[in-house]
């Protein structure tokens, strides 16, 4: 009686011994600050997959079928699963890191894309905090088309700090929306792009502290050698008709400096 007694709980033991102990979520590479966000999202995808994962015992684990699963979810670079020999469930993940936010007006979906253009799922247990760009896409003019301006902008410390959003009508005419309201910026396509980004700053500083940032609704960087603003005021136009006023810079300034509050100083 005592044997049985005995082999029944060497049994229970044995049974339990082998039983998942854990789920332990590997990152490697990715955005660092994403670290416990991303591991926390694995953590509660994998027993999204498998609600009895860590009642199962670690033979019965399908550790395949797993990893297939969470590579589809397309977040990740890529995706390994294994049983440790202290029969904990192990899943390495190398995130994928997306560039850019899109909200598409042709689906009216929203996702990320990485580097590549590869899209990658918009969901909260994986979210990152990148620049976001509204737009129409189609096969001939993709969110990846508007990723040279978004990374001009990025890199530079001004613009960065200006721009709060990115809006594409078409590959020659990106709106990068600034966090000052009252007017959109016009970059045209992804050329001479520091070549805009000096205009647009001349316009800033010799032109709107004395024009007012309310008088234009866009300004227009997007061809060479010249900054064309459209009128929030139609109006206020001397020729009703036209509406967009070609800028000369420098004789904007020297006026402005000259006589601020007589100055009319937009040349039609």
């Amino acid at each position: 009686m005592t044997g049985a007694v005995l082999l029944t709980i060497w049994a229970g033991e044995q049974a339990s011994a082998s039983l998942c102990k854990g789920i332990e979520v590997e990152v490697r590479g990715g955005d660092p600050r994403l670290l416990s966000t991303t591991q926390r999202g694995v953590y509660q995808e994998v027993l999204r997959y498998d609600s009895h994962l860590l009642r199962r015992r670690t033979s019965a684990i399908n550790t395949l079928a797993l990893q297939q699963h969470l590579k589809h979810i397309s977040n990740f670079e890529s995706v390994s699963c294994m049983v440790t020999a202290q029969g904990k469930l192990r899943v390495t993940v190398v995130p994928m890191i997306p560039e850019i936010r899109v909200f598409d007006e042709s689906d009216g979906g929203s996702y990320y894309i990485n580097k590549d253009g590869k899209r990658i799922r918009a969901r909260a247990e994986f979210f990152a905090d990148v620049p976001i760009v509204r737009g129409r896409f189609t096969k001939s003019f993709s969110p990846k088309d508007v990723l040279p301006v978004v990374r001009f902008v990025q890199r530079d410390s001004t613009l960065r700090h200006l721009v709060g959003m990115y809006e594409a009508r078409g590959p020659h005419d990106i709106l990068l929306i600034p966090r000052i309201t009252g007017h959109v910026v016009n970059f045209g396509d992804t050329l001479r792009l520091p070549e805009k980004r000096r205009a647009l700053l001349a316009m800033y500083r010799q032109v709107m502290p004395y024009k007012g940032w309310e008088t234009y609704d866009t300004i227009s960087v997007k061809y060479r050698g010249q900054v064309v603003a459209t009128r929030r005021d139609k109006s206020a136009a001397v020729h009703s008709r036209v509406a967009d006023d070609e800028v000369d810079l420098e004789e904007e300034a020297l006026r402005a400096h000259a006589a601020p509050e007589t100055a009319d100083t937009t040349r039609h």
